[in-house]
Formats: C-alpha cells, structure tokens, sequence
C-alpha cells in the first residue's frame, strides 16, 4: 500500500542539513592540527598515532551500518540526532582527558613499533574515539538524506554542495585551531570550541532539520490516534520489514554495487596513509608547528570550496561523473607523489593538486553511488559504504603511522600508487555509466 506524500521531499531546503554538515566537519576539523601533538604529550608516538586515529573509523565500522539501516526505517533525522549526541559526549570526554595528569602506567619498548608509554589520559582520548566512531554513522545518514530529497537532475549538484559545506567546515576548522592553540592553553581551548560547535549542531537538528525519509506503514498503523483516524499525518508510506536484517549480501546482490565498493575502499586506503603519515611529517621533518599545520589544512580546504563550487558546477555539464572520478584520481595521484619533496613550495602546490583531484572526484563518486543504489536501500548501501571507508581507514591509518616510522616520506608514494590502481579500475565506471543513462 502506497500513500502519496503531500509534502515534496524535493522542496525541503538544504540549507539545515548544509549546516549540520558544516558544523559536523567544523567539530572533527578543529582538532586535526594538534592531535598529533597531543598524542605525544600523552606519551604516544607514531605507530600510537596511528592506532589513536584509526579508533574512530573501527568503531564506526560496527556502528555505521546499523545507523544506516535504521535511518532506513525510523527516519533521518533522529538518527543524525543521535550521532551527533554522541560526538558531542565524546567531546566532553576529550576536555577532561586534558585535565588529567600525565602519568606512565606501563611502558612499552618494541623494535618495530618503537617506544612509548599508556597513560590514563591517552586511554581517556581512546575511549572518546571509540565513542565517537559508533554513533559516527553521520556522514552516510546524510548522504542518504541528500539522496532523499534530491531530484535526479540535481543529484551531482547538491553532493558537490555537501562537500562545499563540509570543506567550509576543513577551511574554518584548522584555521581556528591554530590561533587557538597557539595560546597558553594549547590544545584546551579548540577541544573546547569542538564540543560547543556540536552541541549548537544538536539544537539544529533537533529544532530545524525536517524528516526527509519515508515512514514504514506498518509501524505508523499498528498503533492508531485521532490524527491518523482523521487522516492528519499524510508522510508518505511504504512497507519495509523491520524484522528482515539488510545483510551485506543483500546489498551486494545490486548491480555494479560491489565494484564501487572495492573503489571505495581503495580509495579510503590510499587517503588515509596520507592523513596518518603527513602530521608526522609536517611535525618531524617539515618542523611545522599547529599553527603552520592548521593553515595548510585551511589552505587546502579553501582550494577544494572553489573546485566543488564553481568550478565543478561548471564542469559537471560538460563531463560525466564516471570521467570526472578518473581525472580527480589522477590530480591525487600527482599530489601524494609532490609531497615526496620536503621543499615547502612543493607541499603547497601538492595541496592544490590534492583540493582540484579531491574535488573533482568525491562529489561525482559519492553522486555515482547513489545512482547505482536507487533509493529503497540508500541508508543500507551508505551505511556499508561507510564500513567498507571505516576496514580501509583503519588500515590505512595504522600502516601510515608505522610505514612512516621505516620508510619516512615513501609512505606517499604508496598513496600514489593505490590511487593511480583506483584511475584503472575506474575506467570501467565510464562504460558503466553508458548503460545506466541509456
């Protein structure tokens, strides 16, 4: 049984969960710069980096699924709700890791890992990290709610905006931490602006961000009221099983789906042994301070909100998605291969090449994904796209720590050639696109 929705998904403004997005990233952003920094202070080194990073995306490979499908079933919005109730708690977390003090509870000395300590507050900022990766589910929940709420012809359009918004959040985010943390209180005042950014993004979505997904008949009608006898909740409705589990499998059974997966987690790889490793590098061997590491990473933003806005509105007219993910692919490529250089001009000329591949690449792969899950399981197919992203993460995000601590700057290189693996593979995505437009 059907009911028409009276209220078009395709008229809900973008602009609230724009925000929620940008606020989201402006959070996770603030603390990028230092966090290699504080890891040490708390006794950490490298490989420990390492490890600490890749917390979010472990955990968030168990939770993410799960969120995916119940945004399925009960909604977008309360699930974004609780994702980002989790993040803010985890913040809290993080403040009192700083006020605690720094004492050694075991020492660890081990030739391929190298030397460091566990201490409570270290653990303390682990467990902030487990917390948040689990009800991190955020960023596939509002992919779907995009997908939602988007009309086809629109679809590349309002992911690029996504990935403005979320870029904004990149530019801002770095930036304030490095005047922040360059006061006497270090890394206390960003991790403060961090839980204060997520709580105001808990009032947006509980206050101003509309339902976006449709209800399941059978639990809205198992229970009757006045308004539903009367006809008043006219959302639209359409039967989903709450008791059938959304399995892997199911979603791999949808055609090309497993291909883009395997891209994805490729891509994931080659990106996160970026994301460990260049904070090492910048704090070691370009002794960069959070300041110059925050305004590199806004730098680095600022140049990706250009391509994803104007540039790849402009662009996307002209060239598919599936040509725009190998030419993007291409750009990072070159950029991993740059950051080989310890010349400062270099790096920098790596980031725009990192901001023009980036941005090319990721709004149309995310666009192109969506197309190819159709939308009675998009929550599902984001939610394993996610896990697929979290495997990749976490790999990636230890082997960059440790393979820096062997092999220094080479780790880029191993990025490089991951990528240029995704420009191959993603040739096939241009045929692929032919058959599905036809």
């Amino acid at each position: 049984m059907i009911m028409k929705n009276q209220n078009n998904n395709n008229n809900i403004s973008l602009i609230p969960i724009l925000l929620v997005n940008f606020i989201g990233t402006l959070g996770f952003s603030v603390v990028l710069p230092f966090l290699v920094f504080l890891v040490t202070r708390f006794g950490g080194n490298a490989f420990l980096f390492g490890i600490t990073a890749s917390i979010y995306p472990f955990f968030q490979l168990i939770g993410a699924p799960l969120l995916g499908k119940w945004s399925d079933i009960y909604g977008r919005k309360k699930i974004l709700l609780l994702s980002q109730i989790g993040t803010t708690i985890s913040w809290l977390l993080f403040i009192f890791a700083i006020f605690l003090p720094i004492i050694p509870l075991y020492k660890i000395n081990i030739s391929t890992l190298g030397s460091f300590f566990i201490t409570i507050p270290l653990i303390i900022l682990i467990i902030a990290r487990a917390l948040d990766g689990i009800t991190g589910g955020n960023v596939s929940v509002a992919n779907a709610y995009i997908a939602d709420i988007t009309k086809e012809k629109d679809r590349k359009k309002n992911y690029g905006k996504m990935s403005i918004s979320s870029n904004l959040g990149f530019i801002i985010g770095p930036a304030l931490a490095g005047i922040l943390g360059a006061t006497i209180y270090k890394e206390l005042i960003p991790v403060v602006a961090a839980f204060i950014i997520s709580l105001i993004a808990v009032f947006i979505i509980g206050i101003y961000l509309p339902e976006s997904k449709s209800f399941d008949i059978k639990s809205r009608f198992d229970q009757l009221t006045i308004r539903k006898i009367f006809g008043q909740e006219q959302k639209s409705c359409y039967t989903i099983n709450k008791d059938k589990k959304i399995k892997l499998a199911d979603v791999l059974k949808i055609k090309n789906i497993p291909y883009l997966l395997l891209l994805y987690f490729l891509i994931f790889l080659g990106f996160n042994l970026f994301y460990t490793a260049f904070p090492i590098h910048a704090s070691q061997k370009l002794l960069w301070s959070i300041t110059e590491l925050g305004i590199y990473f806004a730098f680095l933003s600022f140049i990706m909100v250009i391509i994803q806005g104007p540039v790849l509105s402009y662009i996307s007219k002209k060239i598919s998605d599936s040509s725009l993910i190998v030419i993007g692919n291409i750009f990072l490529g070159i950029n991993f291969i740059l950051l080989f250089s310890l010349d400062n001009r270099i790096v920098y000329i790596a980031a725009v090449f990192f901001a023009v591949g980036n941005g090319f690449m990721w709004p149309s792969f995310l666009s192109y994904l969506s197309r190819v899950a159709g939308s009675k399981l998009q929550g599902s197919v984001q939610g394993f796209a996610s896990s697929f992203g979290s495997i990749s993460s976490i790999i990636g995000l230890i082997l960059g720590g440790l393979l820096y601590s062997f092999i220094g700057v080479s780790v880029f290189l191993i990025s490089s050639f991951v990528i240029f693996l995704v420009v191959i593979l993603s040739l096939k995505l241009i045929n692929i696109e032919k058959v599905i437009t036809t």
